[in-house]
């Protein structure tokens, strides 16, 4: 593969399953995650092809750091995967405690997930647009997460639905501003995946979220979201697109 690919969020959950998938593919990865996050050994347990940055998607002195580091240390930057991001529940008023969704928790958010994502976009493209274009002037790919609950939002998932519905309204609007210089802009919009979040519920859960997804009917395998992360930088026409990876699922209420 020979490129070079920065993952935010890439210490654990989808983030590491496209590390792991990019290292495993000849490509180099740089690690973007938070300093208490698992990064270090991560990166250390894949070699010489794999580093970490530790850095808050949100801080533009972090984001350069980690754009400079691919730089430095692989020489370029062909690959950006967005997978940072969180989440909290709470209806928009409690009725039963008379009490209204936090605002603060509301703000942060939005500000991890969408600002974070577009901080990171706005950072990459700037190494990116150096590459030596291919025969369609193609130079680079950035790829985002949204998820289903951009579309189907469930009760209490006011903030998280809003970010990830504003990672979707931007896809296209970004896509069509890094045309000009060859970078394209896809939005994956997973369903229920094996992730750290949903692994710590108890087993009964687990298993009636699964029996949820149409066919196949099981939670999503983090490989699953990083094999079509490579097949979205291994296909030039697709962009500007948000693709759903959910097994059919339509959440309910």
């Amino acid at each position: 593969m020979g490129m070079v690919g920065l993952v935010t969020g890439g210490a654990s959950g989808l983030g590491r399953a496209t590390v792991e998938r990019l290292v495993q593919m000849g490509a180099s990865a740089i690690i973007l995650d938070l300093p208490s996050s698992d990064g270090q050994a991560l990166a250390s347990s894949l070699g010489d092809r794999c580093s970490f940055a530790p850095a808050d998607v949100t801080s533009e002195a972090d984001v350069r750091s980690a754009v400079s580091l691919a730089r430095e240390k692989f020489g370029k930057l062909d690959i950006a995967v967005n997978c940072a991001g969180i989440a909290v529940a709470a209806k928009t008023y409690n009725v039963k405690k008379d009490l209204p969704h936090s605002l603060e928790d509301f703000q942060r958010v939005i500000n991890v997930n969408i600002a974070g994502t577009f901080n990171v976009i706005r950072l990459a493209v700037g190494e990116m647009r150096k590459n030596e274009p291919d025969a369609d002037g193609h130079r680079g790919c950035i790829i985002n997460t949204a998820s289903v609950a951009a579309f189907d939002g469930q009760v209490g998932q006011a903030a998280y639905s809003a970010s990830k519905g504003g990672i979707v309204g931007m896809t296209l609007p970004i896509a069509r501003d890094l045309a000009p210089i060859g970078i394209r802009v896809v939005t994956i919009a997973p369903g229920l995946f094996s992730t750290p979040l949903l692994t710590s519920l108890p087993e009964k859960v687990r298993s009636f979220l699964a029996r949820q997804v149409p066919f196949p009917s099981r939670l999503g395998d983090p490989a699953e979201y990083a094999h079509l992360v490579t097949c979205l930088v291994e296909n030039p026409m697709i962009n500007g697109e948000v693709i759903r990876l959910d097994g059919a699922i339509r959440m309910q209420p």
